[in-house]
């Protein structure tokens, strides 16, 4: 590991993916809102990453390295990976989010395997004991309803939404989740490893300008075109969108300027938490109220899984 490692952490690595973490949740509660309108998942994904690709462009007025076409292999594959998670995440949020959130936290376990891969950070035996407490979290967040109630809201909602019987069914929405944690957490690392050499006011306008023009292949898959939007829809997309973009920039911006993505992603993984509260607490109000149905013993053992999930990746800090 590094000196610049083991130097005191700065503040604003510590608050960054704190606030990501709220805004994230905040977010995909918004853009989940806007699915009643029958937004659907990939109009959604397209926006989302459309409104990423505009909230990194000012960056390039930090500047940078001089720009080289050769090097442009690093910052497309962590575009493709950030695209790739992107799409399951997606995927997974079209079912439950007090479900697909937790187990995103997953992501800090990844990070801890590719940093020790690509970056040299070593893998600490208190890990491996974080992976054991993260498989529990995962059986108990997997607790499903004998008989499922009505189909909750989902982001994927709209003519060429999945069935509410896949959208629902827990296993989809974990292994989506899982992925998703995969591909963003390389992504992760290779935005630390990658931005020292490029300059921030380079590497990440390049990386998510990239992911918006990936994007560009959802259209073929949009249940219509985004012009046949209602205006309600808009009240609920362009927020969630525009937040997911900030909270996305300004954990981009952690790993690119301070590096530390384990504890920056442990930091982050607190969305969790925040998930099953909000759920809880806001979402017949954000019209997510399918998932309040849930029996209430399911949703304590959710509540639990998200515990010991947030516990798997605290032990990433010993």
């Amino acid at each position: 590991m590094s000196a610049a490692s083991s130097a005191p952490a700065p503040l604003a690595s510590i608050l960054m993916p704190l606030a990501s973490a709220f805004g994230y949740v905040v977010a995909v509660l918004l853009v989940k809102r806007s699915s009643a309108h029958g937004v659907g998942l990939w109009r959604t994904a397209f926006v989302s990453n459309l409104a990423m690709g505009l909230c990194f462009a000012p960056l390039w007025l930090l500047g940078g390295k001089d720009f080289a076409w050769p090097a442009l292999w690093q910052p497309a594959t962590g575009a493709a990976l950030f695209f790739a998670g992107q799409v399951f995440t997606f995927m997974a949020l079209a079912g439950d989010v007090s479900l697909a959130t937790p187990v995103l936290g997953l992501k800090i376990l990844f990070v801890a395997v590719a940093s020790s891969a690509l970056v040299a950070e070593p893998v600490r035996a208190a890990w491996w004991i974080a992976a054991a407490l993260a498989t529990a979290a995962i059986a108990l967040l997997q607790s499903a309803p004998a008989s499922a109630g009505p189909a909750p809201a989902t982001v994927g909602s709209g003519t060429n939404a999945p069935p509410p019987s896949a959208a629902q069914h827990p296993r989809r929405t974990i292994v989506c989740a899982a992925l998703a944690a995969a591909c963003f957490a390389v992504s992760d690392v290779l935005v630390q490893r990658f931005t020292p050499t490029w300059g921030a006011g380079r590497f990440l306008p390049c990386m998510f300008g990239l992911v918006a023009v990936f994007s560009v292949g959802l259209v073929p898959f949009f249940s219509a075109p985004l012009r046949t939007l209602p205006a309600p829809a808009w009240r609920w997309l362009a927020p969630g969108a525009v937040l997911l973009a900030l909270q996305a920039a300004s954990m981009a911006w952690t790993l690119g300027t301070h590096g530390r993505a384990t504890v920056a992603n442990i930091l982050y993984s607190t969305r969790g938490l925040w998930s099953v509260l909000a759920v809880g607490l806001l979402g017949a109000w954000l019209g997510t109220a399918g998932e309040r149905r849930l029996p209430r013993a399911i949703f304590r053992r959710r509540l639990w899984g998200a515990g010991l999930m947030f516990a798997a990746v605290a032990l990433v800090l010993g």
